[in-house]
């Protein structure tokens, strides 16, 4: 095919777009280069190979460098790809998440480990957890709280008895998007999605779609790939997913809250990624039990209103020992490596008649 004709100087500027194309790609290539010697140390050395702390320091310092007119939010993005893209040249990364492909969890995964990870599909959050602690995945992420339903009930279950901790976490805004095989709300039968994402749009399906059966599945991609099966059910996902099942995205963003976000939390073993260090903007999160006599839930926060520690999330879950007895998740603001919050810390695990931390890490963007 012939291109269009072009003016002189439009030809001249693609010229240099182009000799400035192949100087990229041969820094991009020295920079991996590099990454593949820096593998090598870390492998003799027995060092971990993915630290996203190193990840958040390099991004700052290319921002603070950064003189436009690229934004620095973009400038981010492609730093965050180019070292995923040489960190999979020194190990890659199994990251499970929830599946199948399209998930909102799988664009958490991708917004913290980049697009070379390799991703592991699970069909729950159950076997994100297992697949992490069994080792088959060196990395997981599960949905933790959304601002407009709440936390995810089954993580924080699922927290109590595994023995991995967080180490990071992601904060998504969500657009929730109709997707069907024809491009229209004729004759929808079924509207398919997590529990969540359904009670994310309970208005707008009940305005719209007022006499379609509301099926809940295992994710919301799931409810997209069954969509794609059946002309008259309809999914609720993301435009990944749109795009992952060739359906039609016939109304965009019809979740009732605007800013409707979501907490993925990302998970691994200790011996796999320790406590990342204090990064001057952490949460510590932490699931504890108390003695059921009158004023105990009060004397759980003594502790912290002594030691100056602010708490930012505070849900209780039944043990399910049939006594009426409840776990209480905690986040404060905070790293345990500070002296108030370790303080604070300590007096709290002595009142406790079962104390777990689960993680301290930086506080998702």
């Amino acid at each position: 095919m012939t291109e269009p004709s072009q003016s002189a100087p439009l030809a001249d500027l693609r010229v240099r777009i182009d000799a400035l194309d192949q100087q990229l790609l041969t820094l991009l290539n020295e920079r991996a280069h590099v990454a593949e010697q820096v593998g090598d140390i870390k492998r003799a050395e027995g060092s971990p190979f993915f630290r996203p702390d190193r990840v958040a320091q390099v991004i700052e310092k290319i921002q603070g460098a950064n003189k436009g007119p690229l934004l620095n939010q973009h400038v981010a993005s492609i730093w965050r790809e180019i070292m995923s893209a040489c960190l999979a040249l020194e190990a890659p990364q199994r990251v499970a998440v929830l599946g199948p492909q399209g998930t909102f969890c799988e664009e958490a995964a991708i917004e913290f480990f980049g697009s070379a990870a390799n991703l592991i599909h699970c069909a729950n959050f159950d076997e994100v957890f297992h697949a992490t602690a069994a080792g088959t995945a060196q990395y997981g992420v599960v949905g933790m709280e959304n601002s407009t339903e709440g936390v995810v009930a089954r993580s924080l279950d699922l927290f109590l008895r595994s023995p991995v901790h967080v180490v990071g976490e992601v904060s998504l805004l969500i657009r929730h998007n109709l997707l069907r095989q024809v491009n229209n709300l004729e004759n929808v039968e079924v509207v398919m999605a997590h529990p969540q994402a359904l009670a994310q749009c309970q208005n707008w399906l009940t305005q719209h779609l007022p006499q379609a059966e509301r099926r809940a599945v295992s994710s919301n991609a799931e409810g997209a790939r069954l969509a794609a099966t059946n002309p008259r059910w309809a999914g609720i996902a993301s435009e990944r997913a749109a795009a992952q099942f060739g359906l039609h995205i016939v109304s965009h963003a019809i979740q009732d809250e605007a800013y409707n976000r979501t907490r993925f939390a990302v998970i691994a073993l200790p011996q796999t990624m320790a406590m990342p260090p204090a990064s001057g903007r952490d949460c510590t999160s932490l699931v504890v039990s108390v003695p059921n006599r009158p004023g105990a839930v009060h004397d759980l926060l003594v502790p912290l209103k002594n030691n100056g520690v602010s708490m930012t999330r505070f849900e209780s879950r039944p043990a399910k020992s049939g006594q009426w007895e409840y776990y209480f998740y905690i986040d404060l603001a905070g790293h345990p490596s500070q002296p108030h919050v370790a303080a604070a810390l300590k007096e709290l695990q002595g009142l406790c008649a079962f104390y777990k931390v689960l993680g301290a890490y930086p506080v998702g963007e």
